[in-house]
């Protein structure tokens, strides 16, 4: 891969680095901090999300009526979404091993943590949940179909694409004939640091 090309990658997972630090120090701002997969809330932040909380029958009375005409449309997506993590999930179970390529970790894209926010009510927990679910399943599935790319077909398109996955800049030059010839084992099979992961530079303080 051109040099050129490895130091964006670089740059990029500065910016990443960079953002991570950012986040981190908002945090710090809105006084809560992590531990494991709890979030914990000074006691004087709890109080005020519990003043800002709208109640529940408040929500509904409030809400437009075409809001609540769509709904349905929107719930219903559930059952697409559960069937496509059952069949991806089984898919990557059977498949992968045979092929070496590493499982995709499940609960890396699946996070849920909206639900202890106190200022929320029961209505917006759920959507929050349900936005959590979709939103995860779809980052899941991604990187399922992209480490499938990687080993079937690491190639470039010809045309720029939109929001590419983060295995593709490591594909291999459309039209290079050469490098399918002599690289695609190489290409294929090589999981390691590859996509967002950390460059191994720490921030500094």
């Amino acid at each position: 891969m051109n040099r050129q090309i490895n130091e964006l990658i670089d740059k990029i997972r500065d910016l990443e680095d960079e953002l991570e630090y950012q986040l981190t120090q908002r945090r710090d701002e809105l006084r809560f901090e992590l531990i494991g997969r709890k979030v914990r809330f000074e006691q004087e932040i709890l109080e005020r999300h519990r003043q800002l909380k709208t109640s529940l029958t408040r929500y509904v009375v409030e809400a437009r009526p075409l809001v609540i005409l769509t709904a349905p449309f929107i719930y219903i997506l559930i059952i697409p979404f559960v069937l496509l993590d059952l069949l991806v999930s089984l898919y990557q179970f059977i498949c992968f091993p045979i092929y070496g390529i590493p499982k995709v970790r499940r609960r890396e894209h699946m996070v849920f943590d909206r639900h202890q926010l106190g200022y929320l009510n029961t209505v917006e927990k759920f959507n929050c949940f349900y936005c959590s679910y979709g939103n995860g399943l779809i980052s899941y599935v991604r990187e399922i179909a992209a480490r499938t790319e990687q080993y079937w077909c690491p190639i470039k398109h010809a045309r720029r694409i939109a929001g590419a996955h983060s295995r593709y800049s490591h594909f291999l030059d459309y039209g290079d004939g050469d490098a399918w010839h002599d690289k695609i084992e190489d290409v294929r099979c090589d999981f390691h640091n590859k996509g967002k992961q950390k460059s191994g530079k720490t921030k500094k303080e």
